[in-house]
């Protein structure tokens, strides 16, 4: 009977592996058909960006006719054309001019990455060696910053040089096209917020949204993961409400372990950007706030643009909720209520 049971339980195993196999195989076919296809897209409206508006895309008329494309193209298939996207699709023309050289190995990921590099023979050679080694995005990013073609050119050992990507940034066994914003924004389809957050910040995330709606200062939701890229690098913002007493943006993120410099920094980067790119006329500057929490004792720095002026500091010490709520509302020793 023992034995039986033992043999059920394996025969379970490699059913279950060989689904498995199945579905992953499935969706590398899916995702390898839709990436090229949009790849292709991609260099195509590139393409006719650039012979519409010539070498100078900057120009007046360049200007007017990329912001025009966007607006429509906005309204009738998604965010993934952005004013930014569609220069990125005219850089993408330029660095590849040539249509029959484009690679079904490599994603739109990966072609980012590429267009960052500005030397046409590095650029040839970075994307050679992707194809033949088939790094994956994170791998071609790290060999692009690490040098690896000029510790390539003047090592003795080229071999050894060659393999050691496959130990400091191993091969992801497989990537799920769901979790890929550029293909969710070329479907037009929404990503799913709990595909990039624990199950800790997923239940803080929501206790918080609920907490600032109920508190009854102003607070309107606007966005939950919002998402923002810089050169092909995808950045995901907790949470943005805008505070319609206070007039401004108020960006959160969470961080659940120590505060670091590193989290600052890259919060101002989010209110430079709401500050430049999505501040309406009337507005005062966007706030941003990281809210860090551990099991001791929960830990909330403020960073807050430099601009803002005493009078509208006043106002942001009444409307906001104060240090003390926020560590209440974090508390993860009464993490049950969260549930």
């Amino acid at each position: 009977m023992a034995n039986e049971i033992i043999t059920n339980s394996s025969n379970s195993e490699n059913t279950y592996n060989s689904i498995r196999h199945s579905i992953i195989t499935a969706q590398q076919k899916v995702y390898t058909a839709v990436n090229s296809a949009m790849v292709l897209a991609y260099w195509e409206i590139g393409e006719q960006i650039y012979k519409a508006c010539g070498d100078n895309d900057r120009s007046e008329y360049g200007k007017n006719l990329i912001k025009y494309l966007s607006d429509k193209l906005t309204i009738e298939f998604g965010k993934g054309f952005s004013e930014t996207n569609l220069r990125n699709m005219r850089k993408f023309y330029l660095c590849f001019s040539i249509q029959q050289t484009l690679s079904a190995e490599l994603s739109w990921s990966h072609y980012q990455k590429l267009m960052r590099i500005d030397d046409r023979v590095r650029r040839e050679f970075y994307t050679e060696e992707c194809i033949k080694s088939g790094w994956s995005v994170r791998q071609l990013d790290r060999q692009i910053n690490s040098f690896f073609y000029e510790r390539l050119l003047s090592s003795q050992n080229k071999e050894s040089v060659s393999s050691e990507i496959e130990q400091l940034e191993p091969k992801p066994e497989y990537e799920k096209i769901i979790r890929d914003p550029y293909v969710l924004e070329f479907l037009d389809l929404n990503p799913n917020p709990n595909f990039y957050e624990k199950d800790l910040e997923q239940a803080l995330i929501n206790h918080l949204q609920k907490f600032l709606l109920e508190l009854g200062r102003g607070f309107s939701f606007v966005a939950r993961q919002k998402h923002i890229t810089f050169d092909g690098e995808h950045f995901y913002i907790d949470l943005v409400f805008y505070n319609y007493i206070l007039k401004c943006f108020v960006l959160i993120d969470l961080k659940v372990g120590k505060l670091t410099h590193q989290d600052l920094g890259q919060m101002q980067m989010y209110v430079n950007y709401y500050t430049r790119e999505l501040m309406n006329e009337g507005d005062n500057p966007p706030i941003g706030i990281v809210l860090c929490a551990d099991k001791s004792d929960s830990v909330v720095k403020y960073t807050l643009s430099e601009e803002n002026t005493q009078i509208f500091a006043s106002k942001y010490k009444l409307y906001l909720p104060t240090e003390e709520e926020f560590k209440k509302e974090l508390n993860l020793d009464d993490y049950e209520k969260l549930n």
